[in-house]
């Protein structure tokens, strides 16, 4: 079994990969202040429930926008999972994936993999918006090539800064409202965020193809994905699992001589 993680600044996304499908796979919250010891307990626990064994798993594949996190878990993993193979996704194994990264040292890993996911799946010419904690528009160029990135503040990052910043603003579920006019506070705050980052997703997505002049596959990942996705005219297609998936790709890729 191939154990895959995704490190971000908000959530860590993991599974367990076998046979071209995914065991299982968990989401956890993201706590750079945690250590070693912490973080070991709670995978052992939610490893266990999924009746995994420590030596069931024999590679596994690391990727992480948040830099102080990454040795704990090297450490974490090792005393797990003994006898398996630890790989980081960074900027010394780009050379053998199918997309060129211009600014290796500046994209993030993940980017990297939703790259790496949607050429395998949809070709050259698509662009991955991952609605993560920042909402990013990553595009592949008929060069295979990394053309450039694009970000945004997330959608629920946008509205903890609301909350953060009025003091008559309450932290909401970001679902569609009723109508763009808000007759309440929260149907309000739904109205300007929700309609609001679905004409930026369609602006974004639009301009990038007028620079380009070629049309894109439009490819959604990220927990908000699904609410924004159906509003839009752009997105087609969502992938939850994109990243997970980029990221076995990548170590298919790492151990092939």
């Amino acid at each position: 079994m191939l154990l895959a993680i995704d490190i971000g600044n908000t959530n860590i996304v993991f599974g367990v990969y076998e046979n071209k499908t995914w065991v299982n796979h968990w989401r956890i919250q993201t706590d750079p202040l945690k250590t070693a010891d912490e973080y070991e307990v709670i995978f052992r626990s939610l490893l266990t429930g999924g009746e995994i064994g420590k030596n069931d798993v024999r590679s596994i594949i690391l990727s992480s926008v948040v830099p102080s996190l990454v040795r704990p878990f090297e450490q974490m993993l090792y005393g797990i999972f003994e006898l398996a193979r630890i790989e980081t996704v960074n900027p010394s194994i780009y050379g053998k994936l199918p997309v060129k990264i211009l600014n290796p040292f500046e994209i993030g890993t993940d980017l990297v993999a939703n790259a790496v996911a949607s050429y395998h799946k949809y070709g050259p010419l698509t662009m991955v918006i991952d609605f993560g904690t920042a909402l990013t528009f990553t595009t592949i160029g008929a060069d295979k090539t990394i053309k450039g990135v694009a970000i945004a503040p997330g959608l629920q990052t946008a509205v903890s800064a609301l909350a953060g910043k009025t003091a008559q603003l309450p932290q909401i579920h970001l679902t569609p409202p009723p109508s763009v006019l808000g007759e309440n506070t929260i149907h309000a705050i739904q109205a300007g965020v929700v309609f609001g980052f679905t004409g930026l997703v369609d602006s974004i997505v639009n301009r990038t193809e007028q620079e380009l002049n070629e049309s894109l596959t439009v490819v959604a990942t990220g927990g908000l994905s699904s609410v924004i996705a159906p509003l839009t005219s752009r997105i087609k297609t969502i992938e939850p699992m994109l990243t997970l998936d980029g990221l076995v790709l990548i170590s298919e890729l790492i151990a092939t001589p």
